[in-house]
């Protein structure tokens, strides 16, 4: 057996070291050329990534302008300067030597510019009774404004001005396809000198229907079919814009129910329904309906003991509008409808009340149809046609 030679081993065991040394110098070198090359892809990745945490990109804020914005912002830009405030000035006697005196004021969209002038919708409680009409630009202009005409019972109107001064108009859009939790976004006037206010929140009911009293009598003359929505309408926002996310004109603000305990119960008056009674009043300043030439009154609406007795009312018969009066040269006169006659169809539509012949002739009927009548006299079930001519007066139909 050959001896133990203790410098060969300790040679080999030097070598072994070197190796082993080496061995971790090279994977060091690895490891950091893997990071140097790997580590900069994945922070490229990152910064593509929707999971961004930079505060900066997740609102959009422009370092350069300081602006942030977003979804409603846009919306709000695309479309604020076409709303307006309308202000309603009363009285003045040139012959007393007094001046119209500010009555009140609320607001107003301009919707159309067309031959040298431009066109605004407002609401007709925001112009009533007024003997002169200015508006008041975004950029502050004031401007006198003519009225074109004015319906009370869709509580709509329409101004014109010279368009020399204003650029902008809003874009139409469309209520006959909103649904609940669509946002809404209310751009007005309120209290009469919060010029441009914004509110925000969401479509609540599409089409709600409320009741409307034209005259202040007491009495509903019609069922307003409108727009239900949490965006605050205060006092002043009366006439102004309500749109979409896309700065669209989607409704007219109207009203709101002010009760304690009650917020965030809001109405505008649809698109679909004020475009054609915008293009009426710009035309005719007026509406122009179908006219029956009665004085309509609920049968509801008196005492139930009449029923049987004056009228001669099969018991079943409950429901309908009596005729209080009629002219004998209107449609239904022509038609042989008398004093005391009880209506309860037009055409194949039951009718159990003034509203319902109302919204039957107003939405379903031109001037021109024929409609065919059914009506109770002295007991006896008759019918006949009469042709609607155009509508004198909304309390008469």
């Amino acid at each position: 057996m050959e001896p133990f030679d203790h410098q060969k081993e300790n040679e080999r065991k030097g070598s072994s070291r070197k190796w082993i040394i080496a061995g971790l110098i090279g994977a060091v070198m690895g490891a950091l050329l893997i990071v140097l090359i790997i580590f900069p892809l994945i922070g490229e990745k990152a910064d593509k990534s929707p999971l961004d945490k930079n505060p900066l990109k997740q609102s959009n804020v422009s370092a350069a302008e300081g602006k942030e914005t977003n979804p409603v912002t846009e919306a709000v830009e695309k479309s604020m300067k076409a709303v307006v405030s309308v202000i309603n000035f009363q009285g003045g006697d040139m012959w007393e030597g007094t001046e119209p005196q500010r009555a009140g004021s609320g607001s107003g969209v301009i919707y159309k510019i067309e031959d040298g002038s431009a066109y605004i919708a407002t609401n007709h409680h925001v112009i009533k009774d007024a003997s002169q009409i200015e508006i008041n630009l975004n950029n502050d202009k004031r401007l006198p404004a003519k009225l074109l005409g004015s319906d009370p019972l869709l509580d709509l109107a329409v101004l014109q001005v010279d368009s020399e001064k204003i650029d902008h108009v809003i874009n139409i859009g469309k209520s006959g396809d909103l649904v609940p939790g669509q946002t809404a976004i209310a751009i007005g006037n309120p209290l009469g000198f919060l010029q441009g206010t914004v509110t925000t929140g969401v479509i609540s009911a599409p089409d709600r229907t409320i009741p409307v009293d034209v005259n202040q009598d007491g009495m509903v003359d019609w069922h307003s079919e409108v727009i239900q929505t949490d965006a605050s309408i205060n006092p002043g926002n009366s006439g102004g814009a309500l749109i979409n996310i896309n700065g669209e004109l989607i409704g007219i603000n109207s009203s709101k129910i002010a009760m304690d305990g009650v917020e965030g119960i809001g109405f505008a008056i649809p698109i679909d329904t004020a475009l054609p009674v915008l293009q009426d009043l710009e035309k005719f300043g007026e509406v122009k309906r179908p006219y029956m030439g009665i004085i309509p009154i609920n049968l509801a609406d008196i005492p139930s003991q009449y029923y049987q007795n004056e009228l001669q009312l099969p018991v079943e018969v409950t429901e309908g509008v009596i005729v209080r009066k009629t002219e004998p040269a209107a449609p239904a006169g022509q038609a042989g409808i008398k004093q005391n006659d009880v209506i309860i169809k037009l055409d194949n539509q039951e009718i159990s009340n003034v509203v319902d012949l109302r919204k039957y002739l107003y939405t379903e009927k031109d001037i021109g149809d024929t409609v065919k009548i059914i009506y109770y006299r002295n007991g006896e079930k008759e019918s006949a046609e009469m042709t609607l001519t155009e509508e004198e007066s909304i309390v008469q139909e």
